[in-house]
């Protein structure tokens, strides 16, 4: 899925039972249903480790009986229906994390110079995992906010671009410096604190592009993408 969950799942077994991670295989297993979504995004940290840790314990418990499968779950039962009635106070996620990011441009170019994004991850199973994660986040979200376009034809619906190029993808070369501060905030009533920065990363972005802008030349853009106040006025 590409946020580095084999690897986490790896690291949990090597701190639960000690063995040697060359040892360990992660396999994929797509033949069995949960039935309660994917384990994508956001939670795929918290969800895997939760599972991964369980049947570390089911192992334990039973011995570490060698070719058998040792299964654990990680279950949120704490949350609430949305659309349940009379709940005064819902509960609608297992975890909340927190994501600042600070926009640093040149109030003359427009150009910007840095990006400071400051996340409360709850705990950072993989620094380098999750800084890269962040990273990337800030990376498409520039994009979002600055570059990239993806107009259709108001007559067909069909779109009007036919290459990646044309999107207006930031490429990695334009890509300013980046500088990731892991704020490790445990979550109580999560297995090792974790919270995951899946989609929490790309949040803060725009809205810190925003307002540098409005910094620079006092004008809040309420379209995307943004542009610079003589590049609005030349369209």
């Amino acid at each position: 899925m590409g946020q580095g969950i084999n690897t986490v799942a790896a690291q949990v077994v090597v701190s639960e039972l000690g063995v040697d991670p060359n040892s360990i295989v992660v396999i994929v297993d797509t033949t069995r249903e949960l039935g309660l979504g994917q384990t994508t995004g956001s939670r795929g940290t918290l969800m895997g480790a939760g599972a991964v840790k369980d049947a570390c314990d089911v192992a334990r418990r039973n011995g570490l009986t060698k070719d058998v499968d040792h299964v654990g779950e990680y279950r949120v039962d704490w949350t609430t229906k949305l659309g349940d009635p009379g709940v005064e106070h819902p509960i609608i996620h297992s975890t909340f994390g927190y994501a600042a990011q600070l926009v640093v441009m040149d109030p003359e170019t427009k150009k910007i110079e840095k990006v400071l994004a400051a996340h409360d991850v709850g705990r950072a199973m993989n620094p380098l995992l999750c800084e890269g994660q962040i990273e990337g986040s800030v990376h498409m979200g520039l994009g979002y906010a600055l570059t990239e376009d993806f107009p259709s034809d108001p007559a067909t619906g069909f779109p009007t671009f036919t290459t990646l190029r044309q999107l207006g993808i930031i490429r990695a070369k334009d890509v300013p410096k980046i500088d990731v501060k892991l704020i490790e905030s445990p979550q109580p009533n999560a297995p090792y604190g974790i919270k995951g920065v899946g989609e929490i990363g790309l949040v803060p972005t725009a809205g810190a592009v925003a307002a540098a802008l409005h910094a620079a030349d006092g004008v809040w853009r309420n379209t995307l993408p943004m542009k610079p106040a003589k590049d609005e006025e030349a369209d």
